[in-house]
């Protein structure tokens, strides 16, 4: 079946006890059994629960993927894929990671003895073997990352990982399966924050793992149970919900950031566009090749940090605000907002930095929003060149 078939239906059967077309909410901590240690699969909601199972067939399905573990949050699948590095092996990243994945490693797992390296994006591919030795566990890669938009060559980062002895973990919240599949690239482990465009409505906090390696699923499940960061059935509910318009979203989010990205880039008061989808990105051809499309995240760089943090309060489709993928259109301000955690790190966001998730409203509105908000913005040098 294709992808946009799965979406509604992998997982998703009729209810069979009343014929629910929709997989209903199974509210319950706990379900009777029929006798001591004989159940219908499910025992307690922390271990098990039908919506979420649903979910995580779903999902699996979606990514190309065996297995699938759903948890509360992006950060709560994160932690739980840190456990399967010990202390005093080391995890190498990507430099220009998410916020609050560098806060966890440096801040909770770094005293614990854990050990991180970061690799500057331009390098991950060309010399990522470099950085890798047998004291490797894990190399971690957001592709396209957040919030600079590089983008990894994942085939290339397998290999150079699995040449290590070390697994590669994809975090392909950005891209979302519809539009990047990290397994058929050679990854081991796919990670997502669901509360993004898998949810995409903005009402729902949630995480993911996929995976194909049965050894690394059943740690994974294990680690689900014991460390009990997983979602409520409602919240499974709703992701589950989410992915029915997954591929349709996903096609208006990426044109409305085509058009985006296209405005910003000839704009006078803007001094940088970051997308992918611009043939003057340095990670284009690598994004042409293992994505169907360039997603829905913009970012740019004002003339300075006073601008753009002025920016960010004159738009007014564009809503002032964390996170990211839901239908509206959000900007932020990632030094100060998403990224602060980041501060005093050597790849800190740049204070000049505006972030954009371009939402499925009129592209037409929301460039007109970007026109007026940068209308009052100083014009730059003719020296400053876009990318």
């Amino acid at each position: 079946m294709e992808f946009e078939t799965r979406a509604i239906h992998a997982g998703q059967e009729p209810d069979p006890a009343t014929g629910a077309v929709i997989t209903p909410i199974y509210q319950t901590s706990t379900f009777a059994q029929e006798e001591v240690g004989v159940h219908r699969g499910y025992d307690y909601a922390r271990v098990a629960n039908p919506t979420r199972t649903a979910l995580e067939t779903a999902l699996a399905s979606l990514e190309g993927a065996e297995h699938g573990l759903a948890y509360s949050s992006g950060l709560g699948a994160t932690t739980t894929v840190m456990h399967l590095v010990d202390p005093g092996e080391r995890v190498v990243l990507i430099a220009d990671v998410y916020g609050g994945v560098y806060r966890m490693t440096s801040r909770v797992y770094e005293p614990k003895g854990y050990r991180f390296t970061y690799v500057p994006a331009d390098e991950f591919d060309e010399n990522l073997g470099s950085y890798l030795g047998d004291d490797v566990r894990l190399v971690w890669v957001e592709t396209p990352s957040n919030p600079l938009l590089n983008v990894v060559d994942i085939r290339r980062a397998a290999e150079a990982a699995h040449k290590a002895g070390a697994i590669l973990a994809v975090d392909n919240t950005f891209a979302t399966p519809y539009l990047q599949q990290p397994l058929e690239l050679g990854a081991d482990l796919v990670v997502h924050s669901t509360t993004k465009y898998l949810g995409g409505h903005s009402d729902v906090v949630g995480g993911f793992v996929a995976t194909n390696d049965a050894a690394l699923a059943e740690r994974l499940r294990f680690l689900q149970k014991s460390l009990g960061a997983v979602p409520g059935p409602f919240d499974s509910w709703l992701v589950l919900r989410g992915l029915k318009t997954l591929a349709v979203r996903m096609r208006q989010h990426c044109e409305n950031a085509r058009a985006v990205a296209a405005f910003l880039d000839g704009h006078p008061a803007v001094e940088r566009v970051l997308y992918p989808g611009l043939p003057g990105h340095p990670g284009h051809e690598t994004a042409r090749r293992q994505m169907r499309d360039f997603g829905g995240m913009v970012s740019f760089l004002a003339p300075s940090e006073a601008e753009a943090v002025a920016l960010c309060s004159r738009t007014k489709l564009f809503t002032l605000a964390e996170s990211l993928g839901g239908v509206e259109s959000l900007i932020e301000h990632p030094a100060r907002m998403t990224h602060a955690s980041t501060a005093d790190a050597p790849f800190a966001a740049p204070r000049n930095l505006v972030r954009l998730s371009v939402g499925i409203e009129s592209a037409t509105d929301l460039v007109a929003d970007l026109e007026a908000a940068l209308a009052t913005s100083g014009a730059r040098s003719p020296s400053h060149a876009s990318a």
